[in-house]
């Protein structure tokens, strides 16, 4: 089946691949195109940038959570549209604990066979870029690097490069991306701000868009994603085939916590729960005084609780509605910022206390520094799932019904409070590694009823 689709990746983070992606989905906009788009890896911010801002389909891909055969199944479910722009992960070839080919936007692009366009940071460099480059390409075994950007440089000398790059390493010189410090693209401890957080987003993304097709080969790039082998069609994965079986006749309807501190959602896990005759039901912890009606479950998922706390506290309806749904054993799933919600209290940087849901004993408190960062491997006993811990907050009360293994190395820890049929915790779980382990929480919601 025929797939246009490129992936921008880079020598290292900080090379300005965000900055690009979000350029050329903007460039192809302007042109009439109809882009879509994937993030290499666990990262929840930019697809929403994509998403909400550019206005395209967006989602996740990584060959650490799900084998080949799903992780192609899942690009052509999702992929639609002129073209798929799948925006890299750390360097080409960093995967699983910083070594590994599994996980790396290289392994990626390789299971899609995807042509690469390399993002190198030009800045300080000359004639070495020459070096670095060929070092990229002795270890492209299956040559997928097909151009090369140099970010943070003048055209003009890309212009004087450009010869080099083409006739001493073979590949096509794509153009420069000169400064653009008045993009607003700032990060902060968990990544880049969200973009309802920054000041005219669209217009700077539209100005980007302008930039990046004056100084950049965007034919070229389109000419490169057509050139992408055709894909054998992926047959839906057996895993799938037998769970989308027991989906429900009647509707279940799921209350899904969506607002500026609970967003962190993978598009994947909210369309498989579609998919399963699942309803959602979104609604505000921070405006909302009241869960939907007629709702069998909660989701409540990752974000910046941290920055909300004054609001989130203050809205004791929302707090007592949670707290009487708990208690009646309607089943919930919770990760991160939405299980830190759950709690009697967290307590913020400057050391200040806000009371929480109060659906779980325990305390958060910020640590200063990330806390179990990383892939891991979720085992609660009977069945894994996989996933990733990204956070800067700890709790006196993480949980103890599951394990957590990071996926090299023999270091684990206990996580995850089974509550009413569903999962709380710290880890960010992709339920498409496992199918069947998110199938107990639809199995729980069916079997609640509304008592």
């Amino acid at each position: 089946m025929n797939k246009p689709r490129i992936m921008i990746a880079a020598t290292n983070s900080g090379c300005g691949k965000t900055t690009i992606t979000c350029g050329l989905l903007s460039a192809l906009k302007l042109r009439g195109m109809k882009p879509c788009s994937f993030k290499c890896g666990p990262d929840y911010i930019d697809p929403m940038y994509h998403r909400n801002v550019i206005g395209i389909d967006a989602g996740n891909l990584d060959t650490f959570f799900t084998e080949d055969a799903m992780t192609k199944w899942i690009f052509q479910q999702e992929s639609n549209g002129d073209i798929a722009l799948i925006e890299g992960v750390m360097g080409l070839y960093d995967g699983v604990g910083g070594i590994e080919e599994t996980g790396s936007s290289y392994n990626l692009a390789r299971a899609l066979d995807c042509p690469i366009v390399l993002v190198v940071n030009a800045k300080g460099a000359g004639k070495s870029l020459i070096a670095t480059i060929k070092g990229f390409l002795d270890y492209d075994k299956y040559s997928l690097i097909k151009g090369v950007l140099l970010n943070k440089t003048s055209s003009s000398f890309g212009a004087v490069l450009k010869p080099l790059i083409e006739e001493e390493l073979g590949i096509k010189y794509l153009g420069t991306l000169s400064d653009i410090s008045n993009i607003g693209f700032e990060s902060r401890h968990l990544g880049l701000y969200l973009p309802d957080e920054i000041k005219d987003i669209k217009a700077q993304l539209a100005i980007l868009g302008e930039r990046v097709e004056a100084e950049i080969d965007v034919d070229e790039i389109i000419n490169l994603a057509g050139k992408a082998p055709d894909l054998k069609r992926e047959e839906m994965p057996e895993s799938l085939t037998k769970l989308l079986s027991t989906k429900s006749e009647n509707t279940i309807k799921l209350g899904v916590a969506y607002d500026d501190a609970f967003c962190f959602y993978y598009q994947e896990n909210l369309k498989l729960l579609e998919s399963l005759g699942v309803e959602l039901m979104y609604f505000s912890p921070l405006k909302d005084t009241s869960l939907p009606d007629g709702i069998l479950g909660l989701l409540l998922g990752g974000g910046y609780p941290e920055n909300h706390l004054s609001k989130l506290s203050s809205n004791e309806k929302m707090k007592e509605e949670i707290q009487k749904a708990i208690n009646k054993k309607m089943p919930i799933m919770a990760e991160c910022g939405g299980f830190m919600y759950l709690l009697e209290e967290i307590e913020d940087t400057d050391k200040a206390s806000y009371k929480m849901a109060a659906a779980i004993p325990g305390k958060a408190k910020y640590m200063g520094h990330l806390v179990r960062f990383g892939y891991a491997i979720i085992d609660d006993g009977v069945k894994k799932i996989k996933g990733h811990e990204f956070h800067y907050y700890d709790t006196d009360n993480n949980g103890s019904d599951a394990r957590a293994y990071k996926p090299s190395g023999k270091r684990n820890w206990e996580c995850i409070h089974k509550i009413n049929g569903g999962l709380v915790g710290f880890p960010h779980l992709y339920y498409l590694s496992a199918p069947d382990f998110i199938n107990q929480f639809v199995e729980a919601m069916k079997n609640y009823g509304g008592n």
